[in-house]
């Protein structure tokens, strides 16, 4: 288990690129399997989980070639069904969420898939329901094997049809559109994701011959096509890195430019940002933070206190509340956090409170923050990460603290974060990475 430690109180400066969008990365990853011809993929970000999905396709039977350290071609002519069966697969699929999006693709091109239940972060229930009530929707058959945890999803032929999601799911809409971009005839999804994610697996499909409308919507209709073709695609910058990079620099007071971060795409991340004090310029499709020393948190316009919560796009995405949350922690007044959709996810803050920070766990799913504005510095201390956003929420937060802390488990936040060491350290932080 690796181990960060980290000298805080540094001020940073300089310029950061955001890696390519990690949520995106593992939709179109399993897009691949929906054609035989080759497939290219562009700015792919060389973090965990991207690089454990790469060799769970390569180990189904498909070609991999890797041009560059973020750039791949794939080619899905020769899989192996079987091995999804296979006790391998059962312990490397537990070690990824993503994983279950291979069923929507393999289901439509080869009408049967057999899998193990996927991993992921320990953030409260994430339950997959939607997936199977959608393939069920397209005339598949679908059996859960309780004791081996295996899913098992049959159809001799899939067939369009009109659906009303119980839930906005990003991973169920994916691995719905997938399945029914071959079915036979039109399937309408409503309640359906229309995260920018979302949108681009759906752009990405359409340039593999899919007939996709509504994208950007909550409404989409699929009309079924034979076969698809392979295509070029890139992957866009992470907004959640981006959001990250923006709190990084609030909390260490810190001069910091984000480079190319699709400023279009990020919808109301930035505004949100705003209404806790911090000053940020787009310019071009550039984000520029001026060092501040001091911001101060927006309330309501009848003076009440500001809630952030997370909520489906194009509302705030929950993977940012914990850096909301820690950015409170030194602002000017006190906002509520409501984590609506993972009842684990909060839990971290105890590490924060060990560190100085005033909150309130009021529940599993709200925290309330009093900010100490800079009057009294977080404290260093040693901790472990929980998961991805917790864990570079923690990272931010040391960054900012007086003194040494230590941060265990960092393979979690490897798994979505490249090179975060590294990259921070070269615009001033004190990473040392202990193996």
């Amino acid at each position: 288990m690796g181990t960060f430690k980290i000298q805080g109180g540094n001020s940073l400066q300089g310029e950061l690129n955001p890696q390519g969008a990690k949520n995106e990365a593992l939709q179109v990853l399993c897009a691949v399997l929906l054609t035989s011809e080759k497939v290219t993929i562009k700015n792919l970000p060389a973090i965990r989980d991207v690089l454990f999905l790469i060799d769970l396709l390569r180990n189904i039977g498909v070609g991999v070639e890797k041009l560059n350290d973020h750039d791949y071609t794939f080619e899905a002519d020769n899989i192996d069904l079987d091995y999804l069966k296979s006790a391998d697969f059962r312990e490397h699929g537990a070690q990824l969420r993503g994983s279950i999006m291979v069923i929507g693709p393999l289901l439509a091109r080869f009408g049967k898939v057999v899998i193990s239940s996927p991993g992921g972060d320990k953030i409260g229930r994430r339950r997959l329901d939607t997936h199977f009530i959608g393939f069920e929707k397209l005339g598949a058959k679908f059996e859960f094997d309780y004791a081996n945890r295996l899913y098992s999803v049959e159809s001799d032929s899939l067939t369009g049809a009109y659906m009303l999601l119980d839930e906005a799911s990003v991973t169920g809409t994916a691995n719905i559109v997938m399945a029914a971009s071959m079915a036979k005839g039109t399937t309408t999804i409503y309640n359906a994701a229309c995260e920018p994610y979302l949108q681009q697996l759906c752009k990405m499909l359409t340039d593999m011959g899919a007939n996709i409308s509504g994208i950007g919507s909550n409404r989409l209709e699929i009309e079924g096509v034979d076969s698809l073709r392979g295509c070029d695609h890139s992957i866009l910058p992470d907004m959640i890195e981006v959001g990250s990079f923006i709190g990084l620099a609030a909390m260490t007071n810190s001069q910091i430019t984000i480079k190319n971060v699709a400023y279009d795409e990020l919808g109301i991340i930035p505004e949100t940002f705003r209404r806790l004090g911090i000053k940020l310029e787009r310019k071009g499709d550039d984000i520029y933070i001026p060092k501040q020393d001091s911001y101060e948190i927006e309330n309501y316009i009848d003076g009440s206190i500001l809630t952030v919560a997370d909520a489906i796009w194009p509302g705030f995405t929950p993977d940012l509340l914990s850096i909301v949350l820690v950015v409170a922690t030194q602002a000017k007044g006190s906002v509520l956090i409501h984590q609506k959709m993972f009842e684990s996810r909060l839990f971290f803050v105890d590490k924060l409170i060990d560190m100085g920070a005033q909150i309130i766990l009021c529940d599993p799913h709200r925290a309330t923050v009093v900010g100490l504005n800079r009057t009294q510095a977080l404290r260093g201390i040693e901790m472990t990460s929980p998961d991805i956003r917790a864990g570079v929420s923690l990272l931010i937060a040391a960054l900012s603290a007086e003194g040494t802390s230590t941060i265990h488990n960092i393979e979690q936040i490897d798994r979505g974060y490249e090179n975060i060491d590294l990259r921070l350290n070269a615009i001033g932080a004190q990473i040392e990475r202990i193996q």
